[in-house]
């Protein structure tokens, strides 16, 4: 099934942060500017609304550039079982924001979520006096500053929690690497965003036994019918020490004839195979 439109009435996506979040930012170019947005404390949160109903997309962020993967959402695709079904990438850019009044020289502490620190580690060797303070979300962190107010504090985090919370921009663009982008997937049980001309990915999981060749010969499955991969990695299981489940990301549709005997070679020779989904990437 395909949906041709981006978003209609009732359409609501939740996501892991507060509003001006860049999952936020995604969300509105996976299903358009008016999108409603249910923002979540956690990862499982926004899964769990979209199980129960409460919504019905879930926006998550699943790989950086710079930072690799989100493999706690690689176990929540798992989990919860909903089909990915569209694909986007946000350039992350990070601000300097403080509440308005606040001078850069007077800013002691910094708030953010911890990978977002962790990207601007340039801009804090250049200001050592700046003191960098882990937070669950970095829009979250501009909305404690307007609640709390506290004293010689700023924030990193979007343009657009700047905008949200009232904050002033007080350094632009301050993260160390400005290749910085944010791979995110939308998830929905209404089937795949569809786009003419556009070509589709496929993202699947699997295990196979430890024992010699197991991986060459998975791998055999699609090389032998042309199939390219565009991504491999590994995870451990959970309760089963020193054995791992695979992720794989391909190119193609999982109902495309040669996908699809790829992927049932591959079936005879895993102990675990599950199609997370096919989608288009949005630009």
């Amino acid at each position: 099934m395909a949906v041709k439109r981006r978003v209609g009435p009732g359409t609501t996506a939740a996501f892991q942060g507060e509003a001006g979040a860049f999952s936020h930012a995604a969300a509105r170019k996976l299903l358009g500017e008016g999108v409603r947005v249910l923002p979540c404390p956690q990862f499982r949160d926004a899964f769990a609304a979209l199980k129960d109903g409460k919504v019905t997309h879930a926006v998550i962020p699943i790989e950086n550039t710079l930072h690799g993967s989100v493999l706690e959402n690689y176990d929540n695709l798992v989990e919860y079982g909903i089909p990915i079904t569209g694909e986007t990438s946000i350039r992350i850019s990070h601000q300097l924001i403080a509440m308005p009044g606040t001078r850069f020289r007077d800013v002691e502490k910094v708030y953010s979520h911890p990978v977002a620190l962790n990207q601007c580690l340039e801009f804090f060797r250049a200001n050592p006096r700046l003191t960098m303070t882990p937070h669950y979300d970095t829009a979250g962190s501009v909305k404690m500053l307007k609640e709390e107010r506290p004293e010689r504090a700023a924030a990193i985090a979007s343009e657009a929690a700047a905008r949200i919370y009232g904050g002033a921009i007080l350094k632009r663009n301050i993260e160390d690497d400005r290749r910085n982008f944010t791979r995110f997937f939308l998830l929905s049980r209404g089937g795949a965003l569809e786009r003419a001309g556009v070509p589709w990915k496929t993202t699947l999981v699997f295990s196979v036994a430890n024992e010699a060749g197991a991986l060459f010969k998975a791998m055999a499955c699609f090389a032998l019918r042309g199939v390219n991969l565009t991504k491999l990695e590994s995870r451990p299981l959970r309760g089963r020490p020193w054995e791992y489940l695979f992720s794989l990301d391909l190119a193609g549709r999982s109902t495309d004839r040669h996908v699809a005997k790829s992927i049932e070679h591959l079936s005879e020779m895993t102990s675990t195979l599950k199609i997370l989904g096919s989608y288009q990437p949005i630009a």
